[in-house]
């Protein structure tokens, strides 16, 4: 019997062997795209052919989390709407939504690390988009993968490649509001991008009535609030820290506090980010300061003169204060609680949740 079993373990092991070399002879091309700076991938385009079987390998050279989905013709869109709507079971799902046409995917990759695929090409000739579904990439984050035999369109008349590669190979463009997006944007929606005057973990909001803000996710704090147009996202941050986003509209709001929400008025608290959940596409955004959870949901005024802050603090025992500036841009009303002066103080029981109104002073540049 022990024998036999020796045997079959050998014979087993062999053949498993076998198997995976036979696996590897199989792959007939190995492709390699990175994520980089600027949410891009470095190759906007590949060219397979049909029915030929790739080992796809996305490697994250950038400094945020980033996953790769190849979707069927035509679907890009329908699929990034689909992520955008897993809101809190997101990061459980590699930010994917189970789909027909979610053809093959790449888990989220972290930076500098790599993830793989392997995959038999469509035999039918086609244009097969391939996309990043993290939080707010999908917008400009995308690809295309050609399968055909054929020569591929030139770069700078592709339309199924992101507009700002056609640009950086000399195609002329006009920065026009209707072309800074690969397809139109209703707001609320975000980008998670690099941001003037924010840490390297800044989410930008795009609200309703031509308002937006920076909501800064390393410090768990609003940063600035602007009026008009949202972003260009083209003009991006390289890894020489030598360019962002651009802010589009006028900024009417900056934080000038050492910190607003605080449990003492003598020092700081200790923050953690926990992350966010969509509400109907807005952002609430969930962080503790010295242990109590948080959670801050952003949204315009219905005016368009400010933002309304909901706050709510569960697990507070003691009093809250939050503290603003005189000269951020904004004036205050608090739903509970007294002002005095530039601080609102909360009870406890205030701090369960409540409601800040900043509205944007007439004097505010």
């Amino acid at each position: 019997m022990r024998t036999t079993l020796v045997l079959f373990f050998v014979w087993f092991l062999g053949h498993s062997q076998l198997s995976l070399a036979q696996a590897d002879e199989e792959i007939e091309r190995e492709i390699e795209i990175k994520a980089i700076a600027g949410l891009k991938y470095d190759l906007t385009r590949i060219k397979v052919k049909p029915g030929e079987r790739i080992k796809l390998t996305l490697t994250n050279a950038d400094e945020m989390d980033h996953n790769l989905v190849i979707t069927k013709p035509g679907a890009r869109l329908q699929v990034v709407d689909a992520s955008n709507k897993l809101r809190e079971n997101g990061p459980r799902l590699n930010y994917v939504k189970a789909s027909d046409k979610v053809l093959w995917s790449v888990r989220i990759v972290t930076p500098g690390q790599s993830a793989y695929v392997i995959f038999q090409a469509p035999t039918k000739e086609d244009v097969y988009p391939y996309v990043c579904t993290f939080p707010g990439h999908g917008l400009v984050m995308y690809g295309a993968m050609y399968v055909t035999t054929k020569d591929l369109p030139p770069l700078e008349k592709d339309l199924n490649v992101p507009r700002a590669t056609a640009t950086d190979v000399g195609m002329e463009h006009h920065h026009a509001v209707a072309d800074l997006h690969p397809y139109k944007t209703t707001p609320p929606y975000l980008y998670r991008i690099f941001m003037p005057d924010a840490g390297p973990a800044a989410i930008a909001v795009s609200l309703p009535k031509q308002l937006s803000y920076c909501w800064d996710a390393g410090t768990c704090r609003l940063r600035y609030a602007w009026q008009g147009e949202f972003l260009d996202p083209k003009k991006y941050f390289d890894k020489k820290a030598e360019k962002y986003a651009q802010i589009m509209g006028t900024i009417f709001y900056r934080d000038k506090t050492s910190y607003p929400l605080k449990f003492s008025v003598d020092k700081n608290p200790v923050v953690d980010f926990k992350g966010y959940k969509l509400i109907e596409r807005y952002p609430e955004f969930h962080y503790t300061i010295d242990g109590k959870d948080v959670y801050e949901l952003i949204k315009p005024k219905e005016d368009g003169s400010g933002l309304i802050r909901s706050f709510k603090v569960p697990e507070a025992t003691q009093p809250l204060y939050f503290d603003f500036d005189n000269s951020d841009g904004a004036t205050y009303t608090t739903s509970k609680g007294n002002i005095n002066g530039d601080q609102i103080k909360l009870t406890a029981e205030d701090a369960h949740a409540f409601v800040i109104v900043m509205t944007k002073k007439q004097t505010a540049k």
